[in-house]
């Protein structure tokens, strides 16, 4: 069983096609994470002073677009020759923190996942979530980037 990590980009995409060329037909699990609003609320500061909202119609929204994510990240994997089930879980501590206990819950051997290509700078100030999983997993983790990324990244190997 493998766990991959789909939130819609290019290199979740990515991630799930070179998942299919290194293991075909293997079973997976296409996890796409979602954030409760009153998470969003309290991490960012957003929303002081907003009035009354319908958190749990909000969260239901949010859960109901996972949900379709996680079904198109499982036809991607289809297409690619895995055996693949969709799967949603709410955000817990951080995201990647949330991947990694999927991947024990459903006994993965290996997490795969795109890579947003963030260079230079942008990567040294934004956290990156491939890199948290990748410090703190006890499997195999395959990061892989999107055709772009590799692309340009290639043009600029030393």
């Amino acid at each position: 069983m493998i766990l991959i990590a789909y939130d819609g980009s290019a290199d979740a995409q990515a991630a799930i096609a070179h998942a299919g060329e290194l293991m075909p037909g293997q079973p997976a699990t296409v996890l796409t994470v979602w954030e409760r609003l009153v998470d969003v609320m309290t991490r960012t500061g957003a929303g002081l002073g907003i009035g009354e909202v319908d958190f749990e119609s909000i969260d239901r929204g949010s859960e109901d677009q996972a949900r379709e994510r996680a079904e198109e990240g499982a036809e991607h994997a289809r297409r690619a020759g895995l055996k693949p089930k969709a799967h949603t879980q709410a955000r817990e501590r951080s995201v990647a923190a949330t991947i990694l206990a999927q991947a024990e819950d459903v006994g993965a051997s290996a997490i795969v996942m795109g890579t947003r290509g963030l260079t230079g700078l942008k990567s040294l100030l934004l956290g990156s979530v491939s890199h948290a999983v990748l410090q703190h997993a006890d499997r195999a983790v395959i990061v892989v980037p999107s055709a772009e990324v590799a692309a340009e990244r290639a043009k600029h190997r030393p």
